[in-house]
């Protein structure tokens, strides 16, 4: 049964046309879906019994709930939800994924998935151990969200690559940031990549950078090409430097921001010959570099398959020392650098620890 979340309010109305009802209508279930985030429409107090009824035959909600949740010594919480995913233009059900959410003092941030598994094949990452499974559904990404009450930001690193799922991800901003619909600034939402681009036409980077004015975070983790490439295979497809040769064509001094994930390795790259490295990707950007620990996942690693722990070498984690210099070598060589406080890391809730473990 097809979704009403996830329409547009222009959708909503043809919807409402077809069914035989007024255009109003449409504008009604824009408001009870989005405003009032209704689960079932017996909550739509002023829509007719009879035209709900209609609506219901064809139509569902689209309001999911969690089958699963942990909880961390840190607050952070992981829930795990059944969505509908896309694959290879058809839908496929009885899929699961992870989303985090983390409270602090002054905001509470929703970590949200955009895909089932990923296809990105990151060597340091739990999550592209899963293999691709699908791309959610607009509706699938929106009910994350919508389960939560009181969220201040949403920052789209959970599973998946959000530019390998452009339309469902530019559909659900769109949702997200409408007046129609959610109405959440644009600032208050963070869409992560590796980089990829297409190799002809407007690329999945392009589309987000012109048609939204949400922030951007890269995921960098080495500034060097080869070693880069050894440890991110979408390196090989896109070189982050033509990443950036598109980046700088956007205009990032005023409120929208464009910020580098770069995780820590001991020795591996975390050391002066690096950060100068670094320093000379982003001249000229106005960035922000997000320097991110190391999460060792053993209690992950123990359920791995022999090919999953092959795909997955063991990287050292640089220890604070090493992180505080790096942070600093940058600082004062004017790139803007924040060590990110690590959260969940207990409850394989932690950047790139994500591998469907509650199921």
């Amino acid at each position: 049964m097809e979704a009403l979340l996830g329409k547009t309010l222009a959708e909503l109305q043809t919807i409402a046309i077809e069914a035989g009802l007024p255009r109003f209508v449409g504008k009604q279930l824009c408001e009870w879906i989005y405003r009032h985030r209704v689960t079932s429409f017996d909550e739509m107090s002023n829509i007719s019994v009879k035209a709900r009824q209609t609506l219901q035959e064809k139509y569902a909600i689209g309001r999911i709930k969690p089958t699963a949740e942990a909880v961390s010594v840190d607050g952070t919480r992981k829930y795990l939800f059944p969505v509908i995913v896309e694959r290879d233009q058809s839908k496929v059900e009885s899929q699961q994924v992870e989303c985090v959410w983390l409270p602090e003092e002054d905001r509470t941030t929703l970590c949200v998935s955009t895909q089932a598994g990923c296809k990105m094949g990151c060597k340091f990452c739990m999550t592209g151990t899963l293999g691709f499974h699908g791309n959610l559904t607009t509706d699938a990404i929106l009910a994350q969200v919508l389960y939560f009450p009181d969220l201040t930001n949403l920052v789209l690193m959970g599973e998946g690559e959000p530019m390998d799922n452009i339309d469902n991800v530019l559909r659900a901003l769109n949702v997200l940031t409408s007046e129609w619909g959610l109405g959440w600034s644009p600032k208050r939402i963070t869409v992560s990549t590796v980089g990829i681009l297409q190799k002809s036409g407007v690329s999945a980077l392009q589309r987000f950078l012109n048609e939204t004015d949400c922030h951007l975070a890269i995921s960098l983790h080495n500034a060097y090409p080869a070693e880069r490439a050894a440890i991110m295979p979408a390196q090989k497809l896109t070189p982050v430097e033509e990443v950036l040769d598109i980046v700088r064509q956007y205009d990032w001094t005023h409120q929208r921001r464009l910020s580098f994930e770069y995780i820590c390795w001991s020795g591996v790259n975390d050391d002066t010959s690096h950060a100068k490295q670094l320093i000379r990707l982003v001249q000229g950007l106005p960035c922000r570099v997000n320097l991110i620990r190391f999460h060792q996942t053993g209690d992950a690693e123990r359920s791995m398959t022999a090919p999953q722990k092959e795909q997955r070498p063991t990287f050292p984690a640089s220890d604070e020392q090493r992180m505080v210099a790096f942070r600093d070598y940058l600082s004062e060589h004017c790139v803007t650098c924040t060590i990110r406080k690590s959260r969940g890391e207990d409850i394989l809730a932690a950047c790139g620890m994500l591998v469907n473990a509650l199921a």
